[in-house]
């Protein structure tokens, strides 16, 4: 899947640096980034990046932009299934994995929001877990924001020492 991406891209330059954040935002969606590797992205950008077909602290910002938006995707999908989340069978039969799961996110709050982001298995379930415990959209914004974009800066630091490694000048 990859190879046929960077075939696309290798085409398209200019419109391809718009994989940068549609990737960035499908692996922070709640329910489809449990499917899109972080890699994914990573690789991309670093192609994009070497080639010079695109400025890396543009596609970072442009990264921390849809990785935001995916969280704040997955904050309102819980916010608008909330509570009634207890009813499902699902969450029954795992009572108390839920409650310490909630109780966590309640205790931690945007501490668990910064962790979160950089873990890529929970990456794209704690958004949806803020909004499901009710946590204030007030307080979410911000704290994810500046998850995401200490978030891109890690993207940065990875693309360019993978290129300083690989392609010294």
């Amino acid at each position: 899947m990859i190879e046929s991406i960077l075939a696309w891209a290798s085409a398209h330059h200019d419109q391809a640096v718009f994989l940068v954040p549609l990737l960035a935002f499908m692996e922070t969606c709640v329910g489809v980034g449990l499917f899109v590797p972080s890699l994914m992205l990573v690789v991309v950008t670093s192609v994009f990046y070497a080639n010079d077909w695109a400025n890396l602290w543009i596609m970072a910002a442009m990264a921390m932009v849809g990785s935001s938006i995916g969280d704040h995707v997955g904050y309102y999908a819980g916010r608008a299934i909330g509570p009634r989340v207890h009813r499902w069978r699902i969450m029954q039969r795992n009572a108390k994995r839920w409650e310490r799961t909630e109780a966590t996110v309640r205790r931690y709050g945007a501490l668990a929001i910064f962790i979160g982001r950089f873990i890529p298995a929970i990456r794209s379930l704690v958004p949806a877990m803020m909004g499901i415990t009710a946590f204030e959209r007030s307080r979410y914004t911000p704290f994810d924001v500046a998850a995401c974009s200490l978030w891109a800066l890690g993207l940065v630091v990875i693309v360019e020492g993978a290129h300083q490694l690989f392609l010294p000048s």
